[in-house]
């Protein structure tokens, strides 16, 4: 009996030990649940490496919680720790690539392994607050978003042209960049348009985008846009917030 209790306890330290070798980082230290991150930023342990052309996909431990993410194509091993605050979730995604199907997903812009990150924000479906301190007029032959907001089934299917303020940006999923754009104005709690284009811009860019208007737009992957400027031109971009004063 002493013998199999010796095996027993042998066997848990050995599951411990491996446990433990999982959830370390490369220079052997685990996640510190007490260590004070700042706001906004997520701190996970990389448990399984699945490696694409185009994406790397990463599946993470987090506050006893374990979820996957994707990361542009980059070396990961499983017990890296990676840093990351600004994340697109993305439900029933497809990876033709991999030949699976990922219930929850999410796209991570910025991973580093550090945690001091900038442009702090907070993982999850894409949500924008209002910036009050932006007033952009409208471009030549182009309307504000108050006036597309107010009036979108007028310009259904149609090209739109607008100007604002790029808040958030969304690259390389689903092959486009997913770029949020704000310049002021807004109708009801409408005020953050979201345009899919092929251009790369910057948060804190003002541009000019013009391109096609579509209405309840679903693309599959637990993705439902009320609103959206599909395959966008952008011009006239400047960067660094000139134009955003009021």
């Amino acid at each position: 009996m002493k013998k199999v209790l010796q095996t027993i306890f042998l066997y848990t330290l050995a599951g411990s030990a491996v446990l433990l070798l999982t959830f370390c980082n490369r220079n052997g230290g685990a996640i510190n649940d007490k260590e004070e991150l700042p706001s906004g930023v997520h701190a996970v342990s990389i448990i399984e490496v699945v490696q694409g052309k185009n994406y790397t996909y990463l599946q993470v431990f987090e506050h006893e919680n374990k979820y996957w993410i994707a990361v542009a194509a980059r070396d990961a091993k499983a017990g890296d720790l990676l840093y990351f605050s600004d994340a697109m979730e993305m439900k029933d995604f497809e990876s033709k690539e991999l030949g699976r199907t990922f219930p929850v997903i999410y796209f991570v812009q910025d991973p580093s392994n550090s945690p001091d990150l900038k442009n702090k924000m907070t993982t999850g479906h894409p949500s924008n607050e209002r910036r009050n301190d932006v007033s952009i007029a409208p471009p030549d032959k182009g309307i504000s978003l108050e006036t597309l907001f107010r009036n979108s089934k007028e310009y259904e299917n149609k090209t739109i042209k607008v100007r604002g303020l790029v808040v958030k940006v969304n690259k390389n999923i689903m092959g486009k960049n997913w770029v949020h754009l704000q310049d002021g104005s807004y109708f009801n709690d409408q005020f953050d348009l979201t345009i899919t284009t092929n251009q790369t811009v910057e948060k804190g860019d003002t541009l000019t985008a013009e391109g096609r208007l579509l209405l309840n737009k679903d693309f599959g992957s637990g993705y439902h846009y009320d609103v959206l400027v599909e395959q966008a031109v952008l011009t006239d971009i400047k960067p660094h917030m000139e134009e955003t004063r009021l």
